[in-house]
């Protein structure tokens, strides 16, 4: 029996649910390929949450595992001539790697909170100004894959169906892992460091191994969102993959959503894309408008909705079961 304080977010994963799978019948191509944006950006979310959600360690520069997937699976390709499958292996643990890096370095010195942040940030700038200057890395030109449409390239550009269905499994397999990692004994341990790191500490808990875990699987994730965008577009530049957007994308995806929990990054990232698009045609593309957007659903998320929209869900679905058992 559904708990009574889960009905309402069950409606809102069944509504999502429903969303995505009308897309495969909307007449019009647009919606399909808005969505298949908004999932690739989901994964970007879903990464940060392993991390910001579970753990508490809010990063402000998740740019800086994404743009590392998607540039060690270009520099394969493109300068290396592997193939795309292994590139695109290579890219997702090359985001791990730089997760684990980063979160080591941080970590060993004691960095937490706002610090934390920082340092992420800082990382994400710093690979963006070393991308744009070494030959290997296209220096400020990007790198750009020939296009050769076929399983074995991993381009399917020329099918957008498929697209959209292969980025549909890869982010159910990733909300999948989320899902097996948050009722595991590691998940468990990450939500106590959240909760009170000297206290785990005191339990036996290696906090920082559990940190590290935490950072190397939030930058798998992370690398794969990055390499996914790679053979979507063909094309990448440090200004994008390592841009400021992709970590406020990150970010505020989970915190709209939910951070937490395994459905908030993609209900999130869905519902800010959909304000976004809506919001550019009424105002016909003003620049920054969706930085200026972004600002204010932060927010008021963060002042009205502290829990996200599955918070809102969870309060909606117990209020109106308690209005039916009072009637």
């Amino acid at each position: 029996m559904i708990k009574p304080q889960s009905l309402g977010q069950v409606a809102l994963i069944g509504l999502t649910t429903a969303y995505l799978l009308a897309v495969y019948f909307l007449p019009s191509q647009v919606w399909m390929g808005f969505t298949i944006n908004a999932l690739a950006m989901a994964i970007v979310a879903l990464s940060w949450n392993v991390t910001g959600g579970f753990g508490g360690l809010s990063s402000f520069g998740h740019a800086a595992m994404y743009g590392t997937g998607a540039y060690a699976s270009a520099v394969l390709q493109v300068q290396f001539g592997v193939n795309a499958w292994v590139s695109f292996g290579a890219g997702i643990l090359a985001g791990a790697a730089m997760g684990a890096f980063i979160g080591a370095l941080s970590f060993r010195y004691g960095l937490k909170g706002s610090y934390f942040a920082l340092v992420t940030l800082a990382f994400a700038e710093v690979l963006r100004i070393c991308a744009s200057a070494f030959e290997i890395t296209g220096a400020g030109r990007g790198l750009q894959l020939t296009l050769e449409p076929g399983l074995a390239t991993l381009q399917f550009n020329n099918d957008r169906t498929l697209t959209y269905t292969l980025l549909l499994i890869t982010v159910a397999i990733v909300m999948g892992l989320t899902t097996w990692m948050k009722y595991s004994r590691f998940g468990a341990h990450l939500v106590a460091v959240r909760e009170n790191e000297d206290a785990a500490r005191a339990l036996g808990i290696d906090t920082y191994r559990v940190k590290v875990t935490a950072m190397a699987i939030s930058g798998a994730f992370g690398g794969l969102a990055g390499a996914i965008y790679l053979q979507l577009w063909l094309f990448i530049d440090s200004t994008v993959v390592y841009g400021v957007s992709i970590s406020v994308i990150a970010l505020i995806g989970p915190i709209i959503g939910g951070a937490g929990t395994v459905w908030g990054p993609l209900v999130g990232t869905l519902g800010l894309h959909l304000l976004g698009e809506g919001a550019k045609t009424l105002l016909h593309d003003a620049p920054g408008l969706n930085f200026v957007l972004y600002a204010v659903v932060l927010i008021a998320a963060l002042r009205f909705l502290p829990q996200g929209l599955m918070g809102l869900a969870g309060r909606i679905g117990t209020f109106r079961r308690k209005g039916g058992d009072d009637a």
